[in-house]
């Protein structure tokens, strides 16, 4: 299981359309890795519906705070790699950090990870 960490608010000034285009490209990564063999996940794919649910109002509300990074940071628990892609981001610059205390493979490229046995 890899977990692919990259920017989400980091340059959006979080407007919807560019963070919708962060999502995409993590998820873009993540059928790349998924038909390599690999099980792909995000941080954002578990949050971001949980966070709507909760009832959170904007992004960066206390609502949101309480889930984004720490769904992450649970996942990360769960997860073989890290495959950190795109800009500056600290949130993923932290699972990487987090990742490599942990003794977890990190991976800066798709073309670094080798296919799934």
């Amino acid at each position: 299981m890899i977990l692919v960490a990259g920017p989400y608010r980091s340059g959006t000034g979080d407007d919807p359309a560019k963070l919708a285009a962060n999502v995409r490209t993590m998820n873009d990564a993540a059928l790349t890795l998924f038909r390599a063999g690999h099980l792909p996940v995000t941080g954002e794919a578990l949050a971001l519906p949980l966070i709507e649910t909760a009832g959170s109002a904007a992004v960066g509300d206390p609502i949101f705070d309480e889930i984004f990074h720490p769904i992450a940071e649970r996942l990360l628990s769960r997860c073989d790699a890290v495959l950190r892609i795109g800009g500056p981001s600290a949130g993923a610059d932290l699972m990487v950090a987090r990742a490599r205390d942990h003794g977890k493979a990190i991976f800066r490229s798709l073309g670094d990870i080798p296919a799934a046995r």
